[in-house]
């Protein structure tokens, strides 16, 4: 059975647009086309609404900044070429896109010691190394020493590449990659505590202060 972009939605329980931006990155195998419609086999969307949340709760600090991003498109700053998440980027590509410039609290996102990317509410690539932060521009940071600790290629398997030097790493990036992660905020960045009564984590909606 094949669903429209719409139907797969309303079956998901978001918009469309949110489940498109999974469509244009990539990261659902099976798609095919009927006219001017893409369409998504039901196995592909019923994996989507049965991924487990993120367990943050196992992660050893109290609270971790995500970064919402949509999917690549060539980026305004000249070092380099693409802003987003897409599985065909190379990794190199994929760190360039994905360690700058936001604006966020930067310390807290360097206490956190890992930064979630999340794609319409699913995990698609972990960063860490985000000790040293330096200013982009009025008001943005970018993390120079990031490391790209692990990303995905097919959401609904899922294909995840773990790409981090060390272990630690490896194991967090492989934690997260492809899990539900829900967050709120007004910009790119959330910030989403690890632990709560429901072990589960609530996000914050206090905004973090940006310098």
């Amino acid at each position: 059975m094949l669903l429209t972009t719409g139907q797969a939605a309303q079956e998901l329980g978001c918009a469309v647009t949110t489940f498109r931006r999974l469509v244009h990155a990539g990261v659902l195998p099976g798609l095919s086309q009927r006219g001017n419609r893409v369409m998504i086999p039901l196995p592909v969307v019923q994996a989507l609404k049965s991924r487990a949340r993120a367990p943050l709760e196992k992660l050893a600090v109290p609270e971790i900044a995500v970064l919402r991003v949509d999917t690549a498109r060539p980026a305004p700053e000249d070092d380099r070429r693409w802003i987003g998440f897409a599985a065909s980027l190379p990794p190199a590509d994929l760190l360039a896109a994905l360690r700058g410039h936001w604006r966020c609290d930067v310390a807290a996102v360097a206490a956190g010691g890992v930064l979630p990317i999340t794609l319409s509410g699913y995990v698609v690539a972990v960063l860490t190394g985000l000790q040293r932060w330096e200013k982009s521009a009025p008001g943005r940071h970018a993390f120079p020493d990031a490391v790209l600790a692990g990303y995905l290629t097919d959401l609904v398997r899922p294909v995840t590449h773990l790409t981090a030097p060390d272990a630690e790493g490896r194991a967090t990036a492989g934690l997260l990659l492809g899990a539900r992660l829900e967050s709120h905020s007004g910009g790119a960045i959330a910030y989403v505590t690890t632990h709560s009564a429901s072990g589960y984590a609530a996000t914050s909606s206090a905004p973090h202060q940006g310098s």
